[in-house]
């Protein structure tokens, strides 16, 4: 049976942005405003590409040292060892870090913890938090940050982000946006939800040739060609994570796209979970940051026309015509959150500025 949300906190509203920990810093009220188009995962065990963060730096809006799966038991502790080598070692400018920590349910989670946070806390933005299946997840993780916090005297409250990845934590999504004022968005986590619910695929996100719709046949000529379309078997999953992230107003993401031979796919791929509400997704490997850049920006037009709308509008209400088009205040919402991103990209991308003429 499916608890309300008020079966899981009985907080004092009042007390909900409170440090849950003597000497912790301040939850904070909102996620920063600032672009997410890409996160970039990295392995920090491995040497080489250690040596070549301080180019890839100004290349991505979040950088991410990865601790869970893709790390082998083996290098668990390199890893660790590796990313705090990374923070204390360079400058990020307007480039966000976050860490992936292992799962919850794995041996390795609180030795990432302790030996992460008290040496890169306040180098650290956000902490990722794989395989979340309730709002308890959370509240775990949200209670022992801030006991850290405390202990070592961490200036900032670190930021949560968690993935969707298996069946409950699909029907919980509501319930872990809304778990902790730390939490800053949820992404989709494909591969593993797709062994969660016995999917019949290998593929690490985006569609499936056996997953279609095929057109009725055609009554004059029923023996006929009958046209088909590959589907997105990700399209509930993503629009219902979209809502719950707006809903508690945290940050949707993709997440993984798997087929790294394939950037035509990966292309449109990104470019729907944009028109979705997708703010970015992840980048496994340097041929896909541009196009997550590229992808997770409003075009050059998109942005003219919104601005057009704007312009037309006034004070947003009553109706226009442009272009043949009826505008009205829902199209004028629209068009503020398309200046409104690119607002955000332009102060973080010279390339886009220009574009924008922002």
């Amino acid at each position: 049976m499916r608890r309300s949300r008020k079966d899981f906190y009985m907080r004092n509203p009042r007390a909900f942005t409170r440090p849950l920990a003597v000497g912790a810093p301040t939850p904070p009220n909102d996620v920063p405003a600032r672009p997410y188009r890409m996160i970039h995962f990295f392995p920090p065990q491995n040497e080489k590409v250690r040596a070549k963060i301080p180019e890839l730096i100004p290349q991505v809006d979040v950088l991410l040292g990865n601790l869970e799966d893709a790390i082998p038991a083996t290098d668990k502790k390199a890893a660790r060892e590796g990313l705090i080598e990374v923070a204390l070692n360079n400058d990020f400018g307007g480039t966000s870090l976050w860490t992936r920590i292992n799962s919850l349910d794995s041996p390795w989670v609180l030795d990432d913890l302790l030996t992460v946070i008290p040496q890169i806390g306040d180098k650290l933005d956000v902490v990722m938090v794989p395989k979340v299946e309730g709002p308890w997840d959370i509240h775990y993780i949200d209670r022992l940050l801030a006991q850290l916090e405390a202990k070592y005297e961490i200036k900032k409250s670190l930021q949560l982000h968690a993935i969707l990845e298996t069946a409950l934590g699909v029907s919980n999504v509501e319930d872990i946006a809304a778990a902790s004022p730390r939490m800053q968005g949820i992404s989709l986590g494909p591969a593993d939800l797709a062994a969660s619910r016995r999917m019949k695929t290998t593929r690490v996100g985006g569609g499936h040739p056996a997953y279609q719709v095929i057109a009725d046949p055609d009554e004059k000529k029923p023996d006929g060609p009958r046209p088909s379309a590959q589907q997105d078997p990700w399209h509930y999953t993503l629009a219902r994570m979209v809502d719950a992230c707006n809903s508690a107003g945290i940050l949707p993401f993709y997440g993984p796209f798997g087929a790294i031979e394939d950037p035509l796919a990966c292309q449109y791929q990104f470019r729907a979970a944009f028109l979705m509400g997708c703010v970015g997704a992840w980048t496994l490997h340097p041929s896909q940051i541009e196009i997550a850049r590229r992808e997770f920006s409003p075009t050059v037009e998109e942005v003219k026309t919104a601005k057009r709308i704007i312009e037309a509008m006034g004070d947003g209400t009553g109706t226009v015509m442009l272009d043949g088009r009826m505008q009205d205040d829902a199209t004028f919402k629209q068009a503020q959150v398309m200046v409104q991103t690119a607002k955000l990209i332009a102060q973080r991308d010279p390339e886009y500025a220009k574009l924008y003429g922002l």
